[in-house]
């Protein structure tokens, strides 16, 4: 009997060992730290997805450790990379179109974000991924501000001869038409180049401005608040075929997941500007704000540079341009 015993258990842990050899693993990369918002979207992701008990696993390789931070679009349409949390506008030199998600004073406020992900902009956009066998997992866009080493930045006048990062080529285009000098760099490199004075100035969002603890290098950090001149989408994307192949459960659990998660990230979205305030203030940084006239002032600069230039060289640029301003 005790024999039986110790034989049925030994092949109760040889199936579990047999499952779990013949379960799947994604390969899930992004750039950010653990403690970034987009490391836990990713997370609750991974661990819905386990919790769900359909041999599917979701391994994470945050802080940039499997790609660097702007060359993770092209392994993923390729198939070698199965997910990752991406601001989409970084593979604007594959999809021209995709700069559109980095617009400035495009996108007014979290709310109107979350209806343009549900638009037929979006759509448009995600017939382009589909060409690159990409799709979206769980939109989401997070805003963002400025900070300066030197001095506080709520007016194009205040960037004028400033080294300047920004994220997306649009932003780059405005902040130009402004006469600041242009650094492009991911926004886990701004740290570094502040600090060895590479750069007086950069916008980035809420949520990368503290995980990466910039409030240790400028003297004044000017948040999103009512008025929010930067967004920028930022969502979890999946090779499509990597999603086609997996089984129906796999993928309703994926769903599911990625469902709960889109809501998370939305409402913690809507909590990074204030908190980012927070921490900058409590670090002894000076908080400036951005008035609505100062917002208009961006907007015109950026009607002038970065829409019209947009419209140029992208062939149906005017047609997203559209579809983008036609969702109040």
């Amino acid at each position: 009997m005790k024999k039986n015993l110790l034989m049925t258990g030994a092949a109760v842990a040889m199936m579990a060992l047999s499952s779990m050899a013949n379960a799947t693993e994604l390969r899930l990369s992004h750039q950010w730290s653990n403690k970034d918002i987009r490391h836990q979207v990713a997370q609750m992701i991974a661990d819905d997805v386990a919790a769900a008990d359909v041999d599917l696993n979701i391994k994470i390789f945050g802080s940039k450790s499997l790609f660097k931070p702007r060359e993770q679009y092209k392994p993923l349409s390729r198939g070698q990379l199965d997910m990752t949390v991406l601001p989409l506008s970084y593979a604007g030199g594959q999809q021209p179109a995709y700069n559109l998600t980095l617009m400035p004073g495009l996108v007014k406020n979290h709310d109107h974000a979350a209806r343009l992900s549900a638009s037929p902009f979006m759509e448009a956009l995600e017939a382009k991924m589909a060409e690159d066998d990409v799709m979206v997992l769980v939109h989401g866009y997070l805003a963002g501000g400025f900070a300066g080493t030197e001095k506080c930045i709520t007016h194009p006048d205040d960037v004028k001869g400033l080294q300047t990062r920004a994220a997306g080529k649009a932003f780059e285009q405005m902040l130009a038409g402004a006469g600041a000098s242009i650094a492009s760099m991911a926004s886990s490199e701004i740290y570094n180049a502040m600090q060895t004075g590479v750069l007086n100035a950069a916008n980035t969002s809420s949520s990368s401005f503290v995980s990466y603890r910039v409030y240790e290098q400028v003297k004044c950090y000017t948040p999103a608040g009512d008025v929010a001149l930067w967004f920028m989408y930022q969502p979890v994307l999946m090779n499509k075929s990597t999603f086609d192949g997996l089984n129906e459960d796999q993928q309703n659990a994926l769903r599911a997941a990625a469902e709960k998660a889109e809501a998370f990230y939305l409402e913690e979205a809507k909590m990074q500007d204030a908190a980012s305030a927070k921490v900058f203030s409590d670090a002894g940084v000076e908080i400036a704000e951005m008035s609505a006239e100062d917002f208009a002032a961006w907007r015109a600069l950026a009607q002038e540079t970065s829409y019209a230039k947009f419209v140029a060289e992208v062939p149906d640029g005017q047609a997203l341009l559209d579809l983008a301003l036609a969702v109040e």
